[in-house]
């Protein structure tokens, strides 16, 4: 009898990790389709990504602290036009 019983639980214990991992299996199917879903909803909405969006701030504070160099450099040459023509 003690055989039968180490027989069920042995089969028991076989179909509770089958179902452990198809749970898990589960949860990372519904994850990706999440994911998918959330990535296509944001691209419907015309967001950008995070990377892309640093880069466009980068070139921005770029192109900014130029301008105020080059902005510095008119104001220069027009003193020194101003005091050559005096």
């Amino acid at each position: 009898m003690s055989t039968g019983q180490n027989r069920f639980m042995d089969e028991f214990a076989k179909l509770m990790t089958d179902a452990a991992g198809a749970a898990q299996g589960l949860g990372k199917e519904v994850e990706t389709m999440f994911h998918t879903q959330a990535e296509r909803w944001a691209n419907s909405m015309n967001l950008v990504k995070r990377e892309e969006f640093e880069a466009v701030k980068e070139m921005a504070v770029k192109a900014r602290e130029e301008n105020d160099a080059l902005a510095a450099r008119i104001d220069a040459l027009e003193k020194r036009l101003e005091a050559a023509g005096k």
